[in-house]
């Protein structure tokens, strides 16, 4: 007779296709219904947070729900920066999780659902006769609301007998939020008379704009205003036409590039935030531009924002080229106007810094862009190198970067990523880019990385013996940098260990090594470390762009 752990596997299984996790008390009748049950694929990690770090990685690498899971205690409180961080980021996922007993709480529990709520995740506990209705009310709240949800099994019922399990519904999910009443029509017919009359509109579309699939509608928006194009650094690759595209705004962008931005007379956001990143901390437009936004969020995320549209970024687009093409609007021919190639050039380095002899980033990172093959999806950890990837490594799709820890500001969540977006890109290069600091951290998955990826992964480990965004920050202050260092660590033979292939890169010359593994069978290679020596004297722009903002007198 199945129990309330294969209800929940059972189910689960009918809308998740992996499971990412560490087994544990409160979780083995789960598992074991997952492996014997279920067409689900149960993929270890080696650290509770690398579970739900993978299961979010997934979920952005693919749209498609995954799941997480850890035993009770400490194998959950395990899992709450890697939660936390879901959460930030609006990344829908399931946790299961082992619980307390029905009887009440034995003398290592905690309140997880306490501890879980103050991360923002809601928690839903299984019981006897309702755990498949359960689950499914479990992955409904996390599709609807976009967040990660935890799904609590008490260890008292996890083996009990619970009958025969029902037929999984499907979660009752909305529809595309569409403007439908006559302000929001309204809305959208003066902001398609605002494109059509404008000599320098600029279209800006972020991670919603992925999400929302609305590649194509902003492309014929585009094509219909002559607008410049842009993104956030979560929605590159989003404007099916390149070749008017500016690349990432804000502090990874060009600064050439973002004086064009200032041109704009008339800027249109889709599916972004407007964090102060993006912003450029409230500098990105001219105060003379006339900023719309359009995002499913209740209201506008940012003050210059003049004119709000919510709506789903495809249906607000269509909506947006339907009314040019009723008023008869043509192109204003910016884009054709401007040879936007020279502007997205970034400042290449100098290859080997003078005063340390070590290699300039910017120097590695542009490299590297010109050797990476061109199908590869990027999972970044957090840290100060998160700008040199953002900056040289450009993707084609919105799915191909994803940035996790930098929502909830964590680092040491990059290896695990490996394993969720090597699971939902099976046909992919998986490339990693981490600080020594971060890699430390997650170092527990490093084996993950390389035995999910193998011959089709790539880490680069930015390795200047420092937690660089301290040394940048607060170092520049005259704090004391003992604490901001690092003795220097040899990944190159940590990967070793594990069974990938180490490379230290000392010079430009020694990252040619993946241009010979790039040539390799893909079944005959094995996963590839570069462990780059950069120097710590070299400022990502982006942090040049903080210091400045914080060096400010303040009122």
């Amino acid at each position: 007779m199945p129990t309330v752990s294969a209800h929940v596997a059972r189910t689960l299984a009918a809308h998740v296709d992996h499971v990412f996790g560490v087994m544990g008390n409160g979780n083995a009748y789960f598992l074991d219904a997952l492996e014997r049950d279920t067409g689900a694929t149960f993929t270890a990690v080696r650290h509770e947070a690398g579970g739900v770090v993978a299961a979010d990685a997934h979920y952005r690498a693919s749209t498609r729900l995954a799941a997480a899971t850890a035993t009770y205690g400490a194998g959950f409180t395990n899992t709450l920066t890697a939660l936390a961080e879901a959460v930030q980021a609006r990344v829908p996922l399931i946790l299961v999780v082992g619980d307390e007993p029905t009887s009440g709480p034995r003398p290592w529990d905690v309140d997880q659902i306490a501890l879980a709520s103050a991360v923002g995740a809601r928690t839903y506990t299984v019981g006897r006769a309702d755990a498949a209705a359960t689950t499914i009310i479990a992955v409904e709240h996390a599709l609807t609301y976009r967040v990660p949800t935890v799904l609590a099994i008490p260890y008292d019922v996890a083996a009990l007998e619970a009958g025969e399990v029902p037929t999984a519904p499907q979660p009752n999910l909305p529809e595309p939020l569409a403007p439908r009443s006559p302000f929001a029509r309204r809305a959208i017919a003066d902001l398609a008379r605002a494109l059509a009359g404008a000599r320098h509109p600029l279209l800006l579309a972020g991670r919603g704009a992925g999400l929302a699939g609305a590649g194509e509608a902003l492309g014929a928006l585009a094509e219909a205003t002559g607008a410049i194009t842009a993104t956030t650094a979560l929605g590159r690759g989003v404007f099916p036409d390149g070749r008017y595209d500016l690349g990432v705004t804000g502090g990874f962008g060009a600064e050439d590039a973002m004086e064009l931005i200032r041109e704009a007379d008339v800027a249109v956001v889709f599916g972004a935030s407007l964090n102060q990143f993006t912003m450029r901390f409230g500098e990105l437009f001219a105060p003379g531009t006339r900023v719309a936004q359009v995002d499913v969020e209740p209201a506008a995320t940012h003050p210059n924002v003049g004119a709000f549209i919510q709506g789903d970024a495809a249906v607000v687009a269509r909506a947006l080229v339907d009314e040019l093409a009723v008023l008869g609007a043509s192109g204003s021919g910016w884009r054709e106007s401007v040879d936007l190639a020279p502007l997205r050039t970034h400042d290449r380095g100098v290859g080997i810094i003078p005063t340390d002899g070590r290699l300039d980033p910017r120097s590695v990172a542009a490299r590297l862009g010109e050797l990476l093959p061109e199908d590869r999806v990027v999972v970044s950890d957090g840290g100060h190198f998160i700008g040199w990837a953002n900056m040289h490594w450009p993707v084609a799709s919105p799915d191909r970067m994803m940035m996790v820890g930098t929502a909830f500001q964590s680092i040491g969540l990059g290896f695990p990523s490996v394993a969720g977006a090597a699971a939902a890109k099976p046909d992919s290069t998986i490339v990693l880019t981490t600080g020594d600091g971060g890699g430390l951290m997650a170092i527990a998955d490093l084996e993950t990385a390389v035995r999910t990826a193998g011959g089709r992964g790539i880490a680069v480990v930015w390795n200047d013996a420092a937690y660089g965004a301290e040394i940048h920050l607060y170092g520049r202050k005259g704090l004391a940098e003992p604490p901001m260092r690092i003795p220097e660590t040899d990944f190159a033979a940590l990967a070793t260990a594990v069974g990938a292939e180490g490379v230290v890169v000392r010079e430009l010359a020694d990252l040619d090594r993946l241009t010979s593994w790039a040539a390799e069978p893909v079944d005959e290679r094995r996963f590839l470390l570069l462990d780059c020596r950069i120097s710590d004297t070299v400022t990502a722009p982006y942090q040049e762009e903080i210091l400045r903002v914080n060096s400010r007198p303040r009122d």
